[in-house]
């Protein structure tokens, strides 16, 4: 059960809690309308410190869509941080309002001290280049909706490595999984962090290997997840210009891959994968998009306990109505009272 608790990096969750999220996740995709109404009377509140478009409104439509509501900021200049107030401030008062917070911040460890000064579960929704662990959910889900399985796959990780906290949540997370190899395509400048390859990929016996140029790779894969080079975390810009243009997926290396490639990436892109890809079936990062918001419908109702009342309540509704020849869809307190004896 999940209920009360925070959720800051991938590894916070066990795999069978993430398998139990893609089943409900699967079963709101199936059936969304059912659970249209779950959440109602819960507020969520997204604190954004840091600009996002696909985050902040997939957590705010999945909130809306369960029948709960929203508050918050999209960048720190809305908020009293503005005039200097501390974060734990921030969480102290926010948490008085709302049964739940999804916050960003461009500081590595923001989410975790949060969780600190927080009377209600907090969500990580990235900090710095740390983590972005429901990114990495809504990558899973993708994969495994596609693939049908989360193991034993080649998997290549291309493009800006060692500031995608995208890339190494989502590192993280399939290390876990049995018979997954690493393909990390990136210049020298960019590779995936010493720590990753010494704490994870080492330590679970996972197969990688480091090369410089998509073109060598691309034919093995069958998970391709492109990156932009992130503009917002270089410290010289002449850097960044140098680097930004390393990796451009087009047509023309799309015919080097396998049929069944599945390309990947958490967006926003600027111009590493051409739009002409857009076309191609093996394209699934809108699809990704779509999958984010139910996945993160899924673990707000489990966050919130909704996922359990939600079914105890079927249950109820599903027993009343067979033992006390009340009508299923009547009120379940009038169920409860004529059952009762």
């Amino acid at each position: 059960m999940l209920k009360g608790r925070h959720l800051i990096e991938p590894g916070n969750l066990s795999i069978e809690e993430l398998d139990n999220l893609f089943s409900l996740a699967a079963r709101i995709i199936d059936d969304p309308q059912r659970y249209s109404q779950v959440c109602r009377g819960k507020v969520l509140a997204t604190l954004f410190f840091e600009p996002s478009t696909r985050t902040r409104l997939s957590f705010e439509a999945a909130m809306l869509r369960l029948g709960g509501s929203c508050l918050g900021f999209a960048e720190p200049n809305a908020s009293s941080a503005s005039k200097g107030e501390s974060l734990a401030d921030t969480i102290r008062t926010v948490s008085c309002y709302a049964d739940l917070i999804a916050m960003r911040n461009p500081k590595e460890g923001a989410a975790l001290l949060g969780t600190r000064y927080s009377e209600v579960p907090v969500i990580n929704a990235g900090d710095g280049g740390h983590h972005h662990p429901t990114q990495t959910l809504t990558d899973l889900l993708t994969i495994k909706s596609i693939k049908g399985k989360i193991s034993g796959l080649t998997i290549g990780l291309c493009g800006d490595l060692k500031f995608g906290r995208t890339v190494h949540s989502l590192a993280k997370a399939m290390a876990r999984y049995p018979g997954n190899r690493f393909v990390m395509i990136s210049p020298p400048e960019l590779e995936i962090p010493d720590y990753i390859v010494s704490r994870v990929f080492k330590p679970s016996g996972v197969s990688y290997t480091q090369v410089r140029r998509l073109e060598e790779a691309i034919g093995d894969l069958d998970i391709l997840y492109m990156t932009r080079v992130q503009k917002e975390r270089f410290f010289n810009e002449q850097d960044y210009v140098r680097l930004k243009d390393s990796y451009i997926l087009d047509s023309q290396k799309m015919k080097l891959a396998s049929p069944d490639l599945c390309v990947l990436h958490p967006l926003p892109r600027v111009n590493e994968i051409a739009p002409e890809v857009d076309s191609d079936p093996r394209a699934a990062y809108f699809r990704q998009v779509t999958y984010g918001m139910y996945v993160r419908m899924a673990l707000i109702m489990a966050l919130l306990g909704c996922d359990t009342e939600f079914v105890e309540e079927l249950g109820l509704r599903k027993q009343a109505a067979q033992t006390a020849e009340i009508p299923a869809g009547a009120p379940v307190s009038l169920r409860r009272k004529r059952g009762s004896k």
